[in-house]
């Protein structure tokens, strides 16, 4: 086989094999349309329907700042949130529309966490 001679395609069926980078992509981008909670660069962390991701970006509908967290098992662990939900001593901001952010977590929900967040109060200071 020639170097020279490989087309478009074939040259990605052989990036494929030296990275899981669209594999992992791809698994990431089957959780748009779902809830998830979001751990942010720097903004914090969310609550929402993922509507798109492309690279680290996300949009969020329905987004929810969660602002201060326990578990209903007492724990803090978002992945622990995203499981079994919210103590009632957490604080959650009220929803806005849609939210742009940079994601260095995404989590999925589980439908008993989506009831615990979503029947949160709005917090106000």
């Amino acid at each position: 086989m020639n170097i020279d001679d490989l087309t478009l395609g074939q040259f990605k069926e052989i990036e494929k094999l030296f990275s899981n980078r669209e594999s992992s992509e791809s698994g990431l981008n089957s959780l748009v349309g779902k809830k998830v909670i979001v751990r942010t660069y720097s903004a914090g962390v969310f609550f929402g329907k993922l509507i798109e991701k492309s690279g680290s970006e996300v949009i969020i509908a329905d987004a929810r700042r969660l602002y201060y967290w326990k578990t209903t098992n007492a724990g803090i662990s978002l992945s622990e949130v995203a499981i079994s939900g919210l103590h009632s001593d957490s604080k959650v901001c009220a929803p806005t529309s849609s939210h742009w952010l940079q994601a260095v977590e995404l989590i999925p929900c589980s439908l008993e966490s989506i009831k615990s967040i979503e029947g949160q109060d709005d917090y106000k200071a």
